[in-house]
């Protein structure tokens, strides 16, 4: 989908027209006009006519390509200051019209007195008056443009001439303030958007040199100095120091780094320099998979949000409607009535009538929540993954990684067929160097470690790994490979049983100190076999992670009370984690289908339990989390997690810690309820004024508070949501993180 910074829309519901529109175009698979974070997202088969048809629809708006580096907003910045000093000075030229003629002219015949108020007028009001033309000859009748030009000529015509002036000249001095809250939340957005490096210091042949951190390659050399980001993904090399990580994940507190270190773009080092080889390009670091899923969530909208622009389209007609019949009704129908009354009446509620506090308050505020939980290192994909999480009542976890820290390591070793400890070890390591799980990864460590014992130092490579062939992994079950020629399999024993391989026979296994039941204890048992025959198995265990307890316990506070787990992992070592943590249902010893079919079977349950059910969390971190992921009503990955498990979440937690979900929680129940307030206000205040208007106690000023203060008050409260989730990013200069 090709990206574009889009400027010169002001309105809301300009915007929607504006998509509207260009999705009747031949050829067009998607099309997004986000007026929160003012971007155009397109998805057609001819690129260059769609921007052809936007600005023949809206000569008025500059369109920026957004590239990998998102370079070239500035431009459309600067213009768009231009264009606010330009307003504001108009707006002084026609107050000064018609304020310094106001004491001069009272005895002039009407005629004359009119003329200060007409220049006054057509100054401040020719952008409304031309738009509203412009707008009317594309067959766009019915917005604020349209209702402002009418409402301020009817005036004039009823001769109420201060009025028509003060109301055009206060409904362009709203707009002004209004257009600056506006451009004050994007930019706050815009900084967690755009905050991906620009530059990169790269290693070449004659010593250092700044490179624009797009040109970095996986294997370059870079050097980063005390008061600069780190431009992409890397491992330290060498150097030492203290980073800030709060971009990326919200955790407040430095982390110090040192040769062998993973570091992440986007990081802020505080002190001490580092050299760092690049693990990523800039396209792919993780700076870069956050800020598009920030931005693309703007576009992924609400029900609210596709409910308000359908309801606008409906308001807007149907209150031009009742102002009519308000004009020409009463007229005719109510003894000693006067035409003119009736008129200024309707002329009132066509000003209080334009839709834009609502059409504007919705979805700036589902995206200024968005914004204040990514600067939490939450990343939520969209409005509607916000409504869900703030509905949750029930979740279900994943086990390894998620419940507990996935720092599994080796409790003891079993050995059957003559086979010893070392050699069982030894056949299961050569398999697990090509798979990621965190039981390989302990199964790896405690090779090494028994080879350094050993007196072998520093193996790096485990010997004899060019003599696994045709490795194919199961998530979740095990691994098949050749080992040396024989076909080896490591995994569950239900993997093996299912391979055809006699696991039942538990005396086939030396005691050696353990148990020779493992689902007795809090291990999982990795089984080992050779040519249809087990070898051994490996016993290893995991431990809770230290902020799960506190994360569960505020879960519960918050009324998500009803909890399962699911996991791979052997009966014993489910059984110990769940009756630790209080979580009254577990399901052991599931491969990836099992896992999405009793995930399944807990939502009907619950469905059935309940009248009204929430929605379901599942949260895990695996490649074999990935359907069920998919499947829950919100799947939230940790964001140290799999790529499939982030792609397929709907949200990432950066911080990758399970007390952040509580927070997600809090933070979408807090911008749901902006976004209610912000619906009652808009809905609130117009139907007040309406009547108001109506019965003719509410005249022009307080048509214009009913319209520009309410949406001003409205994008104010958005805000909040953003203040709700401000942690203090740094800046990208000087020495230390202020």
């Amino acid at each position: 989908m090709t990206k574009y910074r889009i400027e010169g829309i002001d309105c809301p519901v300009c915007a929607q027209g504006l998509e509207s529109e260009l999705k009747k175009l031949e050829g067009v698979r998607e099309i997004v006009v986000d007026f929160a974070t003012s971007t155009l997202h397109v998805d057609a088969l001819d690129i260059a006519a769609v921007e052809a048809e936007a600005k023949r629809l809206e000569p008025g708006i500059g369109l920026l390509k957004i590239g990998a580096d998102r370079a070239g907003t500035k431009p459309l910045a600067r213009a768009a200051d231009l264009a606010a000093i330009g307003t504001a000075a108009c707006l002084g030229v026609a107050a000064a019209l018609a304020v310094a003629w106001v004491p001069a002219i009272s005895r002039l015949p009407p005629i004359l007195r009119a003329i200060p108020f007409i220049a006054a007028w057509l100054v401040a009001g020719y952008p409304v008056l031309r738009g509203a033309f412009v707008n009317i000859l594309r067959g766009r009748v019915f917005d604020e443009l349209f209702l402002m030009s009418i409402a301020t000529l009817g005036a004039i015509a009823i001769g109420a001439w201060e009025e028509a002036v003060g109301v055009m000249v206060f409904y362009r001095v709203g707009e002004l303030f209004q257009d600056l809250a506006i451009r004050r939340a994007r930019a706050s957005i815009r900084g967690l958007i755009d905050r991906k490096p620009a530059t990169a210091r790269r290693r070449h042949h004659e010593g250092w040199k700044m490179v624009p951190a797009s040109e970095v390659a996986v294997g370059d050399l870079l050097l980063v100095l005390p008061g600069e980001l780190v431009p992409v993904d890397g491992r330290v090399e060498s150097g030492n120091a203290s980073i800030d990580t709060r971009t990326l994940s919200g955790e407040s507190a430095p982390r110090d780094v040192g040769p062998g270190a993973e570091v992440y773009g986007g990081s802020f080092a505080i002190d001490g320099s580092l050299e760092i080889q690049a693990r990523s390009t800039l396209a792919n670091s993780k700076v870069a998979r956050i800020a598009d899923l920030v931005e693309e969530a703007s576009a992924r909208k609400a029900k609210a949000e596709r409910f308000v622009t359908r309801f606008a389209a409906w308001y807007t007609p149907i209150v031009v409607a009742l102002a009519a019949l308000t004009a020409l009704v009463p007229p005719l129908f109510v003894p000693g009535s006067r035409l003119s009354d009736w008129v200024y009446r309707a002329l009132v509620m066509l000003v209080i009538s334009c839709p834009c506090a609502l059409v504007l308050s919705i979805p700036l505020g589902y995206f200024a929540g968005l914004g204040g939980a990514a600067r939490r290192g939450i990343l939520v994909r969209g409005g509607e993954i916000v409504d869900a999480l703030a509905r949750a009542d029930a979740i279900v976890f994943d086990k390894t990684g998620t419940l507990t820290m996935g720092a599994f390591e080796v409790l003891g070793i079993e050995a059957a067929g003559g086979r010893g400890a070392d050699e069982v070890l030894e056949v299961a390591a050569l398999v697990e160097t090509r798979s990621r799980h965190p039981i390989a990864k302990a199964i790896l460590r405690e090779e090494e470690r028994r080879a350094i014992s050993a007196g072998i130092p520093d193996i790096g490579i485990i010997p004899g790994t060019d003599s696994v062939k045709d490795f194919r992994e199961y998530p979740g079950r095990g691994i098949v490979a050749r080992v040396g020629g024989r076909v080896t399999l490591v995994g569950n024993e239900a993997f093996l049983a299912e391979s055809g391989v006699r696991t039942a026979d538990r005396g086939a296994f030396g005691a050696g100190g353990f148990a020779s039941d493992a689902d007795s204890m809090a291990a999982t048992a990795v089984l080992v076999a050779q040519d249809g025959v087990a070898i051994g198995r490996i016993l290893v265990g995991d431990r809770v992670g230290a902020e799960t307890p506190d994360a569960i316990a505020k879960l519960r506070a918050l009324g998500v009370g009803t909890m399962a787990m699911l996991t791979g992992d052997g009966k014993g070592p489910a059984t110990a984690a769940a009756r630790e943590l209080g979580i009254g249902e577990w399901h052991d010893s599931l491969d990836p289908e099992g896992k999405l079919r009793e995930l399944e079977a807990f939502m009907g349950r619950k469905s059935r339990d309940r009248e009204a059910a929430g929605a379901t969390i599942f949260v895990g971190d695996g490649t074999n989390d990935a359907p069920v992921l998919a499947r829950a009503d919100v799947g939230i990955a940790m964001g140290d997690g799999s790529d499939a498990a982030i792609g397929t979440a709907d949200v990432v937690l950066a911080a990758g810690g399970l007390g952040s979900i509580p927070e997600a929680i809090r933070l979408a129940r807090r911008t749901r309820g902006i976004v209610r307030q912000n619906v009652v206000l808009a809905l609130g205040v117009k139907s007040a004024f309406l009547a108001l208007g109506a019965a003719g106690i509410a005249g022009m000023w307080l048509a214009v508070f009913a319209d520009v203060g309410v949406a001003i008050l409205a994008v104010l409260n958005a805000g909040r949501g953003i203040a709700a989730g401000r942690v203090g990013l740094p800046s990208r200069g000087g020495s230390r993180h202020n």
